[in-house]
């Protein structure tokens, strides 16, 4: 972190704008968003690493202090690893898998998202290695930035900095705590021994962090340039108390939430904003959701007050309240310019949750215009994720390697300097920016997935690597965004989101096909409107060498009563050859051939590999 602190049928006219459909491939944006977290793993990488152009990073975490801290993840563009905002990715990507593992199960992300969150947790595990003792940094944010080094090349300080009882943290502890548990919950059916290992971890956390109070920053001082504690720890103390509810049905934490939800401001701060900082407006929203299961009991005048807050925060989402969010006038939520993505996607997933939960207790949202449906939660939801993806002024997707518009001058160490696998010349500390950092060109790694900063409050970008506070990615931008695109790929089944959490146990990742795929049929996701038709199916396959082999054929059909050009496809998890496309960049368009597709006609290409169909979407096109 470098901080202080669509279109329906075309008119008349060609239309140029990518994304211009009014239509998203969620499910594919979901996979890159899993994705992006790859790349920002320290440590030794395991053999079914996707992200192939990084490698080992960061093998003496903790050597000097004695502990074991190799692991892990950069937070951001730089090499260090905090634990505050790391704790928060992993209890906000646990409460997206806990919300939303079943559709995710549906995409077959289920597998990639839990080891995203395993990652992390091996490494709390790590640095929690006695009960009062915790390692909230590793690396230091000054020595860091005054070097631009792959994560492989590092030669800036990596001490270790912890919080214990004459140093306490309670916000990092608390924090801390909340991650274990979610991710408890997480791991409940498919890895029991795991998550009564990290439910373990979650009550020792609490209670260092309730017991020996103080905020971390004060005890971590080197973090205070970076990731300052502001709100204080009381709204850590009383989330990771919601969790532990959540994840153990003990009765000890729901009481902590009703004796000390006056006290600690759970009940008293009307939030317009949550993130790794400010927890409020999470605590609120899970108690609100304990409210309406029944579970409040005596405490039920205080959880409603709880509530109430919680209303407050959803309605000034929707502009319906009495102090309402800023916005952009392309229609973006803003508070701030520096990184304003993370509060764009954390509030957006609260916001869908809260809309979820009152679809299941048949509840309205009471806002001082007036109640308001639940579906106007998710609709403002789905308004920041298309917004995210490149439905806005400029047409620019805010996620890396999602359409052809997107940031190619990313403010990453990693991803814009040569892969070490490429080159494995050493660039030292100052080198980096005098030849990578200053260059004018598209970063050499592609940082698939990455949810940058994003644009001012005027709808204003500059994709430039220097400008940090808008082209900056993080990984508490693309946490929230598991449970969101999850539920917005899949739509609701009507299952009750107030029914006891069950995530379902993951089909391995790597698993090869045990039977042939079925012959699919896909659509243009704008069915109803694109002038473009997709059909996509098996023709034939083979075994060789004890591995199945599948050619898939895909036509493609031009539907409109105008010629197609200009087209751009999206294809992920391909595996193998194509023929019959050219590829230019991450996007596929006619072969060399054809410029053209005429009214009524259709292009067939095919592709081969030992996996099931790959997604092909379309990107772009003009129709003249």
């Amino acid at each position: 972190m470098e901080k202080s602190m669509s279109m329906a049928p075309l008119l008349l006219m060609v239309l140029c704008l990518p994304f211009a459909l009014g239509w998203h491939d969620y499910n594919q944006a979901l996979s890159k968003s899993i994705l992006f977290f790859e790349a920002q793993r320290s440590g030794y990488l395991p053999h079914n690493q996707r992200v192939t152009w990084r490698a080992n990073s960061g093998l003496n975490d903790g050597k000097a202090s004695g502990v074991d801290l190799v692991g892990g993840y950069y937070d951001a563009g730089d090499n260090v690893k905090f634990g505050l905002p790391m704790a928060f990715t992993i209890t906000m990507m646990s409460w997206s898998i806990i919300e939303y593992g079943k559709p995710m199960a549906a995409n077959g992300e289920l597998g990639h998202a839990m080891e995203a969150v395993k990652w992390g947790t091996d490494y709390l595990i790590k640095a929690h290695p006695e009960p009062y003792v915790l390692y909230g940094e590793v690396g230091d944010g000054n020595t860091d930035h005054y070097c631009w080094q792959r994560p492989e090349d590092m030669t800036t300080d990596r001490h270790a900095y912890r919080i214990d009882p004459s140093n306490p943290g309670s916000d990092l502890a608390g924090e801390t705590a909340a991650a274990m548990a979610a991710a408890s919950i997480v791991f409940r059916r498919s890895n029991p021994a795991y998550s009564s290992e990290l439910l373990h971890h979650a009550y020792q956390l609490f209670d260092f962090a309730d017991k020996y109070k103080g905020k971390y920053d004060s005890s971590i001082t080197v973090a205070q340039k970076y990731y300052r504690s502001v709100s204080g720890y009381n709204d850590e103390l009383l989330w990771a108390a919601a969790w532990l509810y959540q994840a153990s049905n003990n009765q000890y934490y729901l009481n902590y939430l009703g004796k000390n939800g006056d006290s600690m401001g759970g009940t008293g701060w009307a939030m317009t904003e949550f993130g790794w900082d400010v927890k409020y407006a999470g605590v609120q929203t899970l108690v609100a959701k304990f409210l309406m299961q029944g579970k409040a009991g005596m405490h039920a005048p205080v959880f409603e007050r709880y509530h109430q807050k919680a209303e407050h925060f959803m309605c000034s989402l929707i502009g319906k309240g009495t102090r309402n969010v800023q916005k952009t006038p392309g229609g973006l939520m803003f508070r701030q310019r520096w990184n304003n993505m993370q509060f764009v996607t954390s509030a957006s997933f609260l916001a869908t949750v809260y809309s979820d939960y009152l679809v299941s207790s048949r509840g309205t949202l009471r806002c001082a215009a007036g109640n308001v449906a639940p579906t106007q939660l998710l609709s403002f939801a789905k308004s920041q994720v298309d917004y995210l993806l490149g439905d806005n002024p400029r047409g620019t997707s805010y996620m890396v390697g999602y359409g052809n518009n997107f940031p190619r001058q990313v403010h990453h160490r990693g991803s814009s300097i040569v892969s070490i696998k490429v080159d494995s010349k050493f660039i030292a500390c100052r080198q980096g920016y005098a030849a990578w950092y200053t260059r004018k060109a598209s970063d050499p790694n592609v940082l698939t997935g990455a949810v940058v900063g994003g644009p001012d409050a005027y709808d204003n970008f500059a994709d430039e690597r220097d400008n940090y506070e808008q082209t900056e990615p993080a990984t508490y931008n693309n946490a929230p965004l598991f449970g969101i695109l999850a539920r917005l790929g899949s739509g609701h089944s009507g299952y009750n989101q107030l029914l006891p959490e069950a995530v379902p146990v993951p089909k391995p990742v790597a698993a090869k096909p045990k039977a042939e795929p079925k012959a699919k049929s896909t659509l243009n996701p704008a069915t109803t409107s694109s002038p473009i038709f997709i059909q996509q199916k098996m023709a034939t396959s083979w075994n060789e060498k004890g591995r199945t082999y599948y050619r898939y054929s895909i036509v493609m059909t031009n539907t409109s009563s105008k010629t197609l050009k200009d087209l751009k496809l999206s294809i992920s998890k391909l595996y193998g050859p194509i023929w019959g496309l050219t590829k230019s960049g991450n996007s596929y368009g006619f072969p060399t051939y054809l410029n053209s597709l005429p009214a009524g006609k259709s292009l067939e290409f095919v592709y081969i590999h030992a996996a099931s169909p790959a997604d092909v979407s379309v990107s772009s096109y003009n129709l003249a």
